[in-house]
């Protein structure tokens, strides 16, 4: 599979059109898959939950437009923050396993990679801030 403007511009699309703002596309072929890796089409006002994930760490390239990441403590004060835009020579970060954190997108036409380990596990009560 090739991964170009065409598809992103595709996925970009359909996260314009989701009430949520954003659109995955996932690469692996399926939740039971060892490794997630998916492109997450991200749209500025999309709301990503303060969440951790307590089995992966998790690695967020960004493909075009550009990305705040926001680590947190437990108390939901801010410890970090990082700006990823690649005309800025920030490409991507790497969240540890537990950390929690969020993003904001600071750019319409936002396009990510996203990898995590497999399986799929959605968020439990007790992983979301």
């Amino acid at each position: 599979m090739l991964i170009n403007k065409q598809l992103l511009d595709t996925v970009s699309l359909q996260a314009k059109e989701s009430p949520r703002l954003r659109m995955n596309y996932n690469l692996h072929d399926s939740l039971e898959a060892k490794a997630q890796r998916l492109l997450n089409a991200m749209e500025p006002d999309t709301v990503l939950a303060i969440h951790r994930h307590q089995d992966t760490a998790e690695t967020y390239m960004v493909i075009r437009g550009a990305i705040k990441v926001i680590f947190y403590n437990i108390n939901k004060e801010i410890t970090d923050e990082f700006v990823i835009d690649p005309k800025e020579e920030e490409y991507g970060i790497h969240i540890p396993i537990g950390q929690w954190h969020t993003l904001e997108v600071l750019e319409k036409n936002t396009v990510i990679l996203e990898v995590k380990d497999g399986p799929y596990r959605p968020f439990r009560e007790e992983d979301v801030l």
